[in-house]
């Protein structure tokens, strides 16, 4: 069940600074070590189920972005995640090589 629609998915970085990786994650999903090191794992409760998002930014930020969208004694826990790769180089693409001349 999808409790984030596209726009707000797209909103997020611009509002909250907040960047959600992977909604409802699996438990392979959470132990990915190809995340970004500055992942975090947040645990919510949304009708009496709980649930685990992966997402990136400041703690506070994060917990700013679940109060204001499920409200108060929904969030559980804001945890690290497995993720070993360095932020700046997480989904960084080679350049294409220039033709020579």
């Amino acid at each position: 069940m999808a409790e984030w629609s596209v726009d707000e998915k797209d909103n997020l970085i611009r509002s909250y600074g907040c960047d959600l990786l992977v909604e409802n994650a699996t438990p392979e999903q959470i132990k990915d070590t190809s995340l970004p090191n500055d992942a975090y794992q947040v645990k919510y409760k949304v009708n009496d189920q709980v649930q685990i998002d992966l997402c990136r930014g400041k703690r506070v930020d994060i917990f700013d972005l679940y109060y204001d969208k499920f409200g108060k004694g929904a969030l559980i826990n804001i945890d690290w995640a497995y993720g070993r790769t360095n932020p700046k180089l997480w989904g960084y693409k080679k350049p294409d090589k220039k033709k020579k001349r």
